[in-house]
């Protein structure tokens, strides 16, 4: 306080903004339980109860993650209910529930205490690996741990979800569990003392929208339950006791903010065209049937990419051919006479079925997973492609295969997929014998090959978060790394450049459906280079509408004639943003 004992002095802790947006209210400063299990010694009768009290809280804990995965994938998608996946495998791991029965049989104490100890080895190892897949896993341990230990206790777990009242919640870290349990109408907002713009925290804000900072150092010792504070996801600050004239500031942002929402809703019914009169294709992404009224509500033009690994996450059994054309005709009806493209199931690296039994891998994202999964699961990718066929009798069906990287993997696929029309030709079940057929350009050979595999397909739909990690050998979940992570990188230009111009000279159109696309500071940049289609999440298609409605192609092709000159991802980043303010600065 002030010596006049009235007023509060502003605070201000910088971190990084990783969910736009601000929050003001007061602060909830989350400690979680972190009391270590108290040890008592046990008699060698009582081994087989307390083996079958593990045993209970592993399958407690199992459903506990598979029900909350489920919660996750039903309210905002598979993609983010994936990140479970690997909870899923910790408490499934043979080599850490051995160690753990072997560790109960010499030492003859209470399970949650040698459990604790052997879990918290296993974390403390992971953590120094230098590899970011590996210490990724560190965290997913340390989560799983902490719920294991309280099925064990038979404690309640201090449970984010009780939260009854609106709170800005503050912690050294949320792990993912904690975050899929936020109460999005009583969580205003949430900041983290660690964390990076690409961790699951981070991803799952954004997934919430909700404002979020994270990197404030030792905010969460700095402060205290029932402090007011002001956050702002946009800037990546944190204000404590903001003054009247801090307030007055934000309260203009928010009455700025205010009136651009509500011209962009006035937008709905517009075309996605330029001031000179190119149309881009503007599309949603989507993961579920349920998602279909977000992506009317946002005026798309279609779904530009249905992701199909909802069918099979947490699945115990395979879903079959009826289930998923029931689905698949369900969208292609609901959006007509807009397009849908459905690409096939991709499996893999950060995306695990559980009735597969997928063997683990040491580096997943390099491994058996997406197309490579689907030709050899012959099994299980003939249902999928029959059941897009036909679904395809609808009239507005495209499919496309992902994570394609040379044309012989293409060749397989699509003689796969023509087996299957031969067999519902004998069938006598109807499809479109026209249905365009696409590959994802996200692997850097694919980019270099984009002319050869243009012969084989009727377009392309360039995945740029996976197009960037592997060209630039970055994890963006890696919060050491993160910041290499550049989609404005030269390399990265010029393979999205290249895809383009070889689609170009064999007729085909080329999409963007990474992340890319709904930023719209790239914009300009992705017109430049001669995008025909942007498909992003439901909720950002107004914002991208709004940016190509007050761009001309003209200023686009000469931003891209002048960063073809830059050698700087940064120096590229600041002339598009520019550009972008030039156009509509109100938007950023």
């Amino acid at each position: 306080m002030s010596e006049a004992g009235s007023v509060l002095e502003e605070r201000r802790f910088g971190g990084v903004g990783v969910s736009p947006g601000i929050a003001r209210g007061t602060v909830f400063v989350y400690r979680p339980d972190e009391e270590e299990p108290p040890m008592r010694l046990v008699q060698e009768a009582d081994l087989p109860g307390e083996i079958a009290r593990f045993e209970n809280a592993l399958i407690a804990t199992r459903q506990q993650i598979l029900a909350m995965q489920q919660r996750i994938a039903e309210s905002i998608g598979a993609k983010d209910a994936g990140i479970f996946d690997a909870h899923l495998l910790v408490v499934e791991d043979r080599t850490l529930i051995d160690e753990v029965l072997r560790n109960l049989a010499r030492d003859k104490c209470n399970v949650e205490h040698v459990f604790a100890n052997v879990a918290g080895r296993y974390a403390k190892t992971l953590s120094e690996i230098d590899d970011p897949y590996l210490r990724e896993r560190a965290l997913d341990i340390y989560d799983v741990t902490r719920r294991v230990i309280h099925n064990l206790l038979g404690k309640e777990r201090r449970d984010l979800a009780s939260i009854t009242v609106p709170v800005i919640l503050l912690a050294h870290n949320l792990t993912p569990s904690d975050t899929a349990q936020l109460n999005r109408e009583l969580v205003l907002g949430f900041g983290t003392d660690i964390g990076s713009k690409t961790s699951h925290t981070a991803i799952m804000a954004r997934s919430l929208n909700i404002p979020a900072v994270v990197g404030l150092h030792d905010g969460s010792t700095q402060l205290a339950t029932g402090d007011h504070i002001l956050l702002d996801g946009y800037n990546g600050l944190l204000i404590v006791n903001p003054s009247d004239q801090t307030l007055w500031e934000y309260g203009e942002l928010e009455i700025k903010k205010g009136a651009v929402e509500e011209k962009l809703t006035q937008l709905r019914e517009t075309e996605s065209r330029t001031i000179d009169g190119r149309h881009v294709i503007l599309s949603a992404n989507i993961e579920l049937p349920q998602d279909l009224d977000q992506v009317f509500q946002s005026g798309a033009e279609g779904i530009g990419l249905y992701r199909t690994e909802f069918f099979y996450l947490n699945k115990t059994e395979l879903p079959n051919e009826e289930e998923q054309y029931a689905a698949y005709r369900k969208v292609a009806e609901s959006v007509r006479p807009h397009s849908v493209i459905i690409r096939t199931l991709d499996l893999g690296g950060d995306k695990f079925m559980t009735a597969l039994h997928m063997p683990a891998e040491s580096n997943p994202f390099l491994g058996w997973r997406a197309i490579r999964f689907c030709l050899e699961r012959i099994d299980i990718f003939k249902p999928q492609l029959r059941a897009i066929l036909r679904a395809s009798a609808v009239g507005n069906v495209r499919i496309m295969y992902p994570m394609i990287s040379g044309v012989e993997e293409l060749r397989r696929a699509n003689a796969i997929l023509e087996e299957c029309r031969a067999e519902l030709r004998a069938e006598g079940v109807p499809f479109d014998e026209k249905m365009e057929v696409g590959a994802m350009i996200e692997i850097p050979s694919a980019a270099l090959a984009a002319d050869i595999l243009a012969r084989e397909v009727n377009f392309f739909s360039i995945g740029t978060n996976d197009l960037i990690q592997y060209s630039i050998a970055v994890d963006r979940l890696n919060e050491h790394i993160a910041h290499l992570y550049e989609p404005t990188h030269p390399a990265i230009i010029r393979l999205i450049r290249m895809t383009v111009q070889a689609a170009h000279a064999h007729n085909l159109w080329v999409g963007i459906c990474g992340e890319m696309a709904g930023d719209i500071v790239l914009t300009p940049l992705l017109l430049g280079l001669g995008v025909d289609e942007l498909s992003t999440g439901a909720a950002l298609v107004p914002r991208v509408k709004r940016a190509v409605q007050a761009l001309d192609i003209a200023a686009c092709l000469e931003l891209l004639e002048e960063v073809k000159g830059m050698d700087s991802a940064a120096a590229i980043l600041a002339r598009c943003e520019e550009v972008a303010r030039a156009h509509y600065g109100e938007l950023l």
